[in-house]
């Protein structure tokens, strides 16, 4: 069961691990889940993963999206699954989810399958080439197929949580969402999108949250009223 605060996941979506550190000591304990994604891979990313993880007592979930031929996938996450990190995605090709699962060997990092990204529409992925069909229908594919090759969970917009959730490959596993938004807060470049209350309520085990909160006057107010809503669930 997912512990109640750790249902916030704050992303790090800064350019270094410097102000990623600062905006985790302006927060402090009222947030113990935090993703880093490619965005500061090259300014320090896995040293800070590192640090919080071993230091701090922080869950990490590490956004790589890896997608690679098999071999290149499972040794990249094998060297990754040594870090003892709690969530990495990978793109939600069966092959790929297959070998993440043999690259984490007996680690406990779990496999989260990236399905469509939360920032594409339909339009999108008709420029990106990728089969007709409404867009939800394709996420839900995807998520069974992914699940069925292994995955622990998938990554999918709030929009198609309850949906996936309903999927009968998606009993005991981990539903992550981004694109969440709190109540009157800019909606940036996400277009399929949520308050933290709806997605939890649709099915989502974690919300992942980080313009709202890093952007914020006061980070570890936008964090405490964000957790104070997940409470009332």
């Amino acid at each position: 069961m997912t512990n109640a605060k750790d249902r916030l996941i704050v992303a790090l979506d800064l350019p270094d691990a410097l102000s990623g550190l600062k905006l985790v000591d302006q927060i402090g304990d009222d947030v113990s889940f935090y993703k880093i994604g490619l965005g500061m891979l090259t300014g320090g990313g896995l040293a800070l993963a590192r640090e919080l993880k071993d230091e701090r007592g922080k869950r990490i979930f590490l956004d790589m999206k890896l997608f690679d031929i098999g071999a290149t996938v499972e040794s990249a996450v094998r060297g990754l699954a040594q870090f003892d990190l709690d969530f990495l995605t990978v793109h939600g090709d069966p092959h790929v989810v297959r070998a993440a699962k043999e690259g984490v060997g007996a680690k406990d990092m779990k496999i989260l399958a990236v399905t469509i990204l939360t920032s594409l529409d339909r339009a999108d992925l008709d420029q990106c080439c990728i089969k007709s069909g409404e867009l939800q229908n394709l996420v839900l594919e995807r998520a069974a197929n992914a699940l069925a090759a292994g995955a622990d969970g998938v990554i999918a917009s709030p929009q198609e949580a309850a949906l996936i959730r309903a999927l009968p490959q998606a009993a005991g596993k981990l539903i992550v969402t981004p694109g969440v938004r709190p109540a009157g807060a800019a909606l940036g470049d996400q277009k399929r999108v949520a308050t933290p209350a709806q997605a939890i309520s649709d099915g989502a085990d974690h919300i992942v949250v980080g313009r709202p909160i890093w952007q914020a006057q006061n980070p570890q107010s936008a964090a405490k009223i964000i957790q104070a809503e997940l409470a009332k669930i």
